[in-house]
């Protein structure tokens, strides 16, 4: 239980208080553990200091992914009992200790001290903090779901768009890096960092028992059948079919994007490397912060959407559509830069709203009863994820380099995986259909999610 400063009671918000201010708390801790998606420059300076290939260098990544869908699924009871605070300082402090102990790790040359501390309990760190504000912000925004979760999912998005130039300057080029440089990197965002999660903790509320946007009604017919007025537990969610079909459209749509932006500045250089016009290290550290950007908007842009069109026919959108920009990548492959970025950015579009959308998508299905602890569960979808993803590109890109092959050569045939997978997921997402009412709570049991653990 938590006490004291942390208590879920403590922060129970007095009439008047705006709902408003929950985005902004939860964008503190969104926004600072998105750096996540900015590994990609590091991966260079730690392969060139510690004499690292591709695929090591891509661990503390694998590892981190793996350890958020773990800790969101085994902690989302935790978090939905405790309360956003206690979930927002936990993760602070699991976050900021693995920055320090991957600088200790670097400075010693100790590579698993930073697979450890940035994978494993920065991992923590990243589960946690990631579904602290989701039932929240549901509860909070009742009349627009996907919009709620969109504008603090945003943030974990968008987290790379201020880390990625912060720290390739952190860093400088790539003759100055060393092993000094790099842990000193390491040790200011674990300070950082701790800081300005501090802001959100300090801010987050959760609404009085009861309350309901000024206005606003509970529709009892929301004249769209996959729009349940019921509510389902956690427990009984993951023995539908409908959790396992969003099980599989998620691991899919996130394996396809995560593998591109675990890679996504040495990969741009690999492609144009041949060309006229070959992409610098900065220019790739823009690169990923050009992604960044759209991962970011699209979680907002493409989540709120799916307030007007439904969650089934915008899942429709990232998977068909994305399978189509891959091949078009894989068709064109060095010809054009210019389409090469505008596939890719779509394509992170696509894969930061599916990650925003899902809560509304299984607030649909399952009800608001224990939503939070099973997107929790449904997160493991992204622990597997980010072992495929980048494990099928860094793999078959060293295999390929060292088969002699270089350009679009060294990921042709990722590419090709990823169509595939997309399509699967499609097929998925065709698949869902309502809850059977056999897995339904009594009407009584609509009551809070944190009272799951009995």
């Amino acid at each position: 239980m938590a006490v004291g400063f942390l208590d879920r009671s403590r922060i129970v918000a007095s009439p008047g208080w705006s709902r408003w201010l929950v985005p902004p708390a939860a964008l503190a801790v969104h926004l600072s553990i998105g750096q996540a998606y900015a590994w990609s420059v590091f991966k260079q300076p730690l392969e060139k200091t510690l004499g690292l290939t591709g695929t090591e260098s891509a661990l503390p990544f694998q590892l981190g992914i793996v350890m958020l869908g773990l800790s969101a699924a085994f902690g989302g009871t935790l978090v939905e009992r405790n309360g956003p605070r206690w979930a927002m300082f936990v993760s602070m402090a699991c976050f900021s200790s693995g920055f320090l102990l991957s600088a200790l790790g670097v400075a010693t040359s100790q590579y698993w001290l930073v697979v450890l501390g940035w994978g494993g309990i920065g991992g923590i760190g990243l589960g946690i903090g990631y579904i602290s504000p989701v039932s929240t912000l549901i509860k909070w925004f009742p009349d627009r779901p996907g919009m709620a979760t969109g504008i603090a999912i945003m943030g974990f998005g968008g987290g790379a768009l201020i880390a990625s130039p912060w720290s390739s300057q952190m860093l400088g080029p790539d003759t100055s890096w060393s092993i000094g440089g790099v842990a000193t990197a390491f040790l200011v965002h674990g300070l950082v960092y701790a800081v300005f999660m501090t802001l959100g903790i300090l801010l987050v509320r959760v609404p009085a028992d009861g309350w309901k946007p000024k206005g606003w009604e509970p529709k009892t017919d929301h004249g769209n059948a996959m729009i349940t007025t019921a509510n389902v537990s956690a427990r009984n969610a993951i023995r539908t079919p409908q959790f396992w079909l969003l099980w599989v459209v998620l691991c899919f749509n996130v394996t396809a994007g995560i593998g591109i932006l675990e890679k996504a500045s040495p990969m741009i250089v690999d492609f144009f490397r041949e060309t006229s016009t070959p992409v610098g290290t900065a220019a790739a550290g823009g690169f990923v912060a050009l992604l960044s950007l759209t991962n970011m908007l699209g979680r907002f842009v493409w989540s709120s959407t799916s307030d007007l069109v439904g969650r089934k026919n915008i899942y429709r959108l990232y998977l068909g559509v994305g399978a189509l920009l891959y091949l078009v990548i894989a068709l064109t492959t060095n010809a054009s830069k210019l389409v090469f970025v505008l596939c890719a950015m779509l394509i992170l579009s696509f894969y930061g709203g599916g990650f925003a959308t899902v809560p509304a998508y299984l607030k649909d299905l399952f009800g608001t009863y224990q939503v939070g602890a099973i997107h929790g569960r449904l997160l493991t979808a992204w622990s597997m994820a980010g072992v495929l993803g980048p494990l099928i590109v860094n793999a078959i890109a060293d295999s390929q380099k060292a088969a002699g092959k270089v350009g679009p050569d060294l990921y042709s045939t990722s590419l090709f995986i990823m169509i595939g997978l997309l399509v699967v997921g499609f097929v998925a997402n065709e698949l869902v259909r309502p809850v059977n009412p056999k897995y339904h709570e009594p009407a009584s049991s609509g009551e809070p999610a944190r009272s799951e653990a009995r």
